[in-house]
């Protein structure tokens, strides 16, 4: 939720109302307190299963040092049908998570080898940066092995370093 009043106007123009207020929402829904994230992921086997990030859908209660995950996860694919997804498995200390849609038949990305892959390669971030679907950055291998990224403390300690642009809902895109 904003602070301040500066996002009066924008909630009540598309939402109906201030949620501070605790006025009703779209659709007559009243405002809570849940937040909502959104991600990229990427498509890994023909029933279904997807790969994505676990930040995108869960993260740790910093009180009860607890993991806490989606309630709800909604999956648009690019033609836009829409699925209510599962969450098989999340390692927040991989930032790794696996959902589920009911799917047949659907089409799939092979997952590479990274043991291939060279400092210097071309690849390609593929996501939804804010919002905006079907978007591709460009970048370069710039490194590999890398460990503790952003301060991060894995158990896991060999990442793939690119220059590609991953903005805010690239997250769970697969690197190409």
């Amino acid at each position: 939720r904003p602070s301040g009043r500066q996002f009066q106007r924008f909630f009540d123009e598309f939402f109906g109302q201030d949620p501070r207020g605790g006025e009703e929402g779209e659709e007559g829904e009243p405002f809570d307190d849940l937040a909502r994230s959104q991600g990229s992921g990427v498509i890994v086997s023909p029933d279904g299963l997807i790969l994505t990030n676990a930040h995108v859908v869960a993260s740790v209660n910093m009180r009860t040092a607890e993991e806490e995950r989606a309630t709800s996860v909604r999956v648009v694919m690019q033609n836009e049908d829409t699925y209510d997804a599962e969450i098989v498995g999340v390692d927040l200390g991989t930032d790794i998570a696996l959902l589920k849609i009911e799917g047949r038949d659907l089409p799939y990305a092979r997952i590479g080898d990274s043991d291939e892959i060279r400092v210097g390669e071309w690849v390609m971030a593929v996501g939804a940066p804010f919002g905006l679907q079907n978007t591709v950055s460009a970048g370069i291998v710039s490194a590999l092995g890398r460990a503790s990224l952003g301060g991060m403390q894995n158990t896991y300690q060999d990442f793939i370093q690119t220059d590609a642009a991953i903005n805010p809902g690239n997250s769970g895109g697969p690197l190409v």
